[in-house]
């Protein structure tokens, strides 16, 4: 049996959906901004924010 191929998984589950969205270039910037403060990826930032709003809906 031959190797797995490809990229390995990141996290618990794959990441097979796809998200395209747009931005002004202000809102680029400044994603590009914490991207680069936080050393993470774009996607990561944006992950890290929508796991900060559930966690502000769930206070309430």
């Amino acid at each position: 049996m031959s190797p797995r191929t490809g990229r390995p998984i990141k996290g618990d589950s794959k990441r097979d959906k796809s998200l395209q969205l747009r931005m002004s270039q202000q809102e680029l910037d400044l994603l590009d901004e914490c991207a680069k403060s936080l050393k993470i990826t774009r996607t990561d930032v944006v992950n890290k924010g929508i796991q900060l709003v559930k966690t502000e809906l769930d206070k309430k």
